[in-house]
């Protein structure tokens, strides 16, 4: 019993993990990242569609993305979509695919994004800490009733201590690394 209620703690602790990572790779690290265009859709045909089923995203240099629309007549879309988003970045467009140039981040603007990159994990954070707090409620209840035994309950709130501890130093180690491609020159 407890391990059911184990198994399912750990798997929303692992997708909150998971979460994070995907959120962080959307941030812009002043390197060039496909994962950055992840959160931009497109008005294509009146349906929102992400910029990366419309069209072959590339990495050329590390400072540069290449966005090679499958179909030509949505550039204009991909590129409208671009300006809007919150990447602050400009498109420039040949004809047949669409330029993206990471400009150098300042100093300054790193510190920025490294304070909102340890507010996201911080949240994260908090979120596993929740899952532990509804794990260990399940445990009490079914301690109370008389399901496990109170030596197996107790045993049951270290796991879930331990699990938490480990979740919670993987949401650090993945935002220590997030915060050094930020910092890195």
């Amino acid at each position: 019993m407890i391990t059911d209620i184990m198994n399912e703690a750990e798997d929303r602790m692992r997708k909150t993990v998971e979460v994070l990572r995907k959120e962080l790779a959307s941030v812009r690290a002043g390197r060039a990242n496909p994962g950055m265009l992840e959160k931009i859709t497109v008005d294509y045909y009146g349906t929102p569609t992400p910029v990366n089923q419309l069209a072959n995203i590339s990495v050329p240099e590390s400072r540069m993305l290449i966005i090679q629309p499958w179909d030509k007549t949505s550039m204009p879309a991909i590129e409208k979509a671009i300006l809007k988003s919150d990447l602050g970045l400009t498109p420039s467009n040949d004809g047949v695919v669409i330029r993206l140039t990471i400009p150098q981040l300042t100093a300054e603007r790193r510190t920025e994004i490294v304070k909102t990159v340890k507010k996201k994990a911080e949240e994260n954070r908090v979120a596993v800490r929740n899952i532990r707090r509804d794990l260990i409620d399940d445990i009490k209840k079914v301690e109370k009733e008389k399901v496990v035994s109170e030596d197996e309950a107790k045993k049951g709130q270290e796991k879930a201590q331990k699990l938490t501890d480990k979740y919670i130093k993987d949401i650090d180690d993945v935002l220590d690394k997030k915060e050094k491609e930020i910092m890195e020159v």
